[in-house]
């Protein structure tokens, strides 16, 4: 009889665990369907062309640049981001996600070249298609210098601006006479400064072109600050008493331009209603150019500049390795997602790509070698210590944290010399320990020579 009640009692508790579970996992799948989608955000890049690290106000620069000092005081200021030493490479290494020696675009493509992206390499726009973004790049390309290389080849859905490195800012030609501007498929003649029609095309397009149903990736990419330097004396006057040397106002003047170009479409975002989901990027391709003392260019209309941008306190200019040239003013915001910090983390710019395919979700397309940094981003102390290879057309170099080592050719043809630095400890590079340290300095030659190894054989003929 004990037996018998023992069963029974064994059968209740069971059938009570079964509907338990049962409603448990109703319960759960009730609560995962309520739950929403979470929506994917805009994407704004939008990238200077020849900024110096002392050009934006909030590094201390004598340039007034409210609207980028916005992005800056509100999101999250990328003191150590590493692009690349010009401008043609920079833009690889954001839409591919990898070093552009890789393909081997080392230099500003230039002339009547017909260098350009490879078809057989997934760029970030072609990506994130596979989460139905619209893409729209306004401004700079110069990653192929004719329309059928042009970004709609290459993902973009649409596109607008110039095709080359440089332009005349009013007749929008290169500086050997070609014409740059365009509209997707077709050559424009417009009028107007390149800073005025750029913004506003992109304004036209969020408000009017944009399918307001599907998440946007969009590269605002102006020809400011990059000479020519030809702007109106509303943009030089504010300048007038603090800056006494000429060529630096007007310098100034095309920043000043620009970031009022940027604080009008972040103005449109607003209106919109899209502000609060859009992440917004900003950067320079590259570090400031010291001067420019053109021959030819332009048939002598524009310049000399004795005095351009500012990279102070770091060393040197664009196109060499130092980190004047490759560590720039770069930042990232997202309404309420990014709280505003300083974040001393070494960062590449092939890792743009890379992190903003993982925020979404998309598979990371193999040839990419940057990594993912969005919680190096949410949390400084989530450390970023992967190595950083830039190959430049004059000298190449890679930072091992605290470490980077510096490889300079020599027009002779002599052999190579090697710099190596604590930029951790000196950031401005002043001492060289290359002869102080033989196991870290043959340590770094070898992963040096261990990237050269995965660069496209044309630039590796004097390796």
């Amino acid at each position: 009889m004990k037996k018998y009640k023992l069963e029974i009692v064994q059968t209740i508790v069971s059938l009570i665990l079964v509907v338990v579970l049962v409603l448990v996992s109703t319960s759960c799948t009730s609560k995962k369907e309520k739950l929403p989608e979470v929506e994917n955000p805009n994407i704004l890049v939008i990238i200077a062309d020849d900024a110096g690290w002392n050009d934006v106000g909030y590094n201390g620069s004598e340039i007034q640049t409210p609207n980028i000092d916005f992005l800056a005081n509100n999101g999250v200021k990328l003191n150590r981001f590493y692009a690349n030493p010009t401008c043609s490479p920079s833009r690889v290494s954001l839409l591919t996600g990898m070093p552009a020696s890789r393909i081997g675009i080392v230099a500003p493509i230039s002339g009547r070249s017909n260098k350009t992206l490879s078809d057989s390499i997934t760029t970030l726009p072609q990506a994130l298609k596979q989460k139905n973004y619209e893409t729209a790049l306004f401004g700079k390309w110069h990653l192929g210098l004719n329309i059928e290389n042009g970004p709609n080849a290459f993902g973009f859905d649409y596109s607008y601006g110039f095709l080359h490195g440089q332009i005349d800012q009013y007749t929008h030609k290169y500086k050997n006479g070609d014409a740059s501007w365009y509209r997707n498929d077709k050559m424009l003649e417009e009028k107007g400064h390149a800073t005025d029609l750029i913004t506003k095309e992109t304004i036209e397009w969020i408000t009017t072109q944009h399918d307001k149903k599907k998440p946007f990736y969009m590269q605002l990419a102006y020809s400011a600050p990059h000479f020519p330097l030809q702007e109106e004396y509303k943009w030089k006057a504010p300048y007038l008493s603090t800056i006494k040397n000429s060529s630096r106002r007007d310098f100034a003047a095309a920043m000043s331009h620009m970031d009022d170009g940027i604080g009008q479409v972040l103005k449109t975002l607003n209106e919109q209603q899209i502000a609060d989901n859009t992440l917004v990027i900003f950067i320079s391709d590259n570090g400031a150019m010291k001067h420019w003392y053109p021959n030819t260019q332009y048939n002598g209309e524009h310049g000399p500049n004795d005095v351009l941008g500012s990279n102070y306190p770091l060393k040197e200019w664009k196109a060499s390795n130092y980190d004047g040239a490759i560590r720039v003013p770069a930042i990232m915001y997202w309404k309420d997602k990014l709280k505003p910090d300083d974040n001393p983390n070494f960062i590449a710019i092939t890792d743009v790509m890379p992190t903003l395919l993982s925020l979404i979700d998309v598979v990371v397309p193999k040839d990419v070698e940057g990594v993912n940094v969005w919680q190096t981003l949410l949390q400084k102390e989530v450390a970023s210590n992967h190595d950083i290879y830039v190959r430049g057309h004059k000298q190449e170099s890679l930072i091992h944290k605290p470490w980077k080592i510096i490889r300079q050719r020599h027009k002779d043809n002599s052999p190579a010399t090697y710099q190596l630095f604590n930029i951790v400890e000196d950031p401005t590079e002043q001492n060289n320990v290359i002869d102080k340290d033989s196991i870290i300095s043959n340590q770094l030659k070898l992963l040096l020579k261990a990237q050269f190894a995965k660069d496209d054989k044309s630039v590796n003929k004097d390796i």
